[in-house]
């Protein structure tokens, strides 16, 4: 019974110790706080660009592929100043800066400058 009263206080103590020099972490709420607005804040950022980029890519695309698979209507723009496309069922549209085509009435035609 001695023996074994020794031996759990034996592991006792070494559990005690062991918790008693553990590392302690220091929280500092203000520098993790800055952390995490700035990483916020960078990924709004790249989030933004990237969206910017996809759009104008979209654009590009989508007008190279109006000025090869449909005509140009030369003597029209749009309300914008865009250039117009004619498609195969004769309408009328335009690409704006999302790269979405944007289809127009004949009415809504403005004179070329």
């Amino acid at each position: 019974m001695k023996t074994m009263f020794k031996v759990v206080l034996f592991a006792a103590s070494l559990y005690v110790a062991g918790q008693a020099n553990a590392q302690t972490t220091h929280k500092d709420s203000t520098l993790g706080h800055k952390i995490s607005k700035t990483a916020k804040k960078v990924g709004n950022e790249t989030s933004e660009a990237a969206k910017k980029v996809g759009h104008k890519t979209s654009e590009v695309a989508a007008k190279g592929a109006a000025a090869v698979a449909d005509k140009k209507y030369d003597g029209k723009v749009a309300p914008g100043g865009q250039t117009v496309y004619i498609n195969d069922h004769s309408q009328y549209y335009y690409i704006n800066k999302k790269g979405h085509r944007v289809y127009l009435k004949k009415s809504q035609l403005v004179d070329k400058p």
